[in-house]
């Protein structure tokens, strides 16, 4: 039993308070009085391992919940800076375009994303947290990548098309000027 008491780091609170409940359970019993003898040395020390255990928890707790808001923040940044440029493309004539309404849409699923992950990562362990924060990183990155593509195929396409129109108002005006000078013959 003495085993169980000794300082040791990789007990948890929940052995320690079942430790706690076994030696209640089983010290002799006071009779007619319906109470318990217990060691009063070994349950104070119990409850001192307990009392210096739960700070090295709070701090695994805390750790995890600002790397939650961490996340939750750089998300927010990285989706604010997405929605930033697609409204500065939009207002270049594309407001309406399919490619934005995508873009929009995977913008917020990529928000949606970090936030499902950054849930995942407060209930998680340090291990997890990293290996949740890396791939975040290269979906971020890929989403951000496909992004940019598409929206530079539809800008290209675009000025293809602007292109086009103005080489055919061209010719219409060249054809114009002939006509007009022959006029004059």
């Amino acid at each position: 039993m003495g085993g169980i008491v000794d300082k040791n780091v990789d007990v948890n609170i929940v052995e320690l308070l079942e430790y706690l409940q076994d030696l209640i359970e089983n010290s002799p019993k006071v009779p007619i009085s319906g109470k318990t003898m217990v060691d009063r040395k070994e349950v104070l020390d119990v409850i001192d391992q307990i009392i210096n255990y739960l700070p090295d928890q709070f701090k695994k707790a805390q750790w995890v919940m600002n790397e939650r808001e961490r996340i939750l923040s750089e998300a927010k940044k990285e989706y604010d800076s997405v929605k930033k440029e697609t409204m500065e493309m939009m207002r270049q004539n594309v407001e309406n375009h399919d490619v934005v309404k995508e873009a929009k849409i995977r913008a917020q699923e990529i928000v949606s994303a970090a936030q499902r992950d950054a849930k995942a990562i407060r209930l998680g362990s340090r291990d997890y947290s990293d290996e949740i924060l890396t791939d975040l990183d290269r979906e971020l990155e890929v989403k951000k990548a496909e992004l940019i593509k598409a929206l530079q195929a539809s800008f290209e396409e675009v000025a293809s098309d602007v292109d086009k129109n103005f080489t055919g108002i061209s010719s219409t005006i060249k054809d114009n000027i002939k006509e007009l000078r022959d006029m004059k013959k």
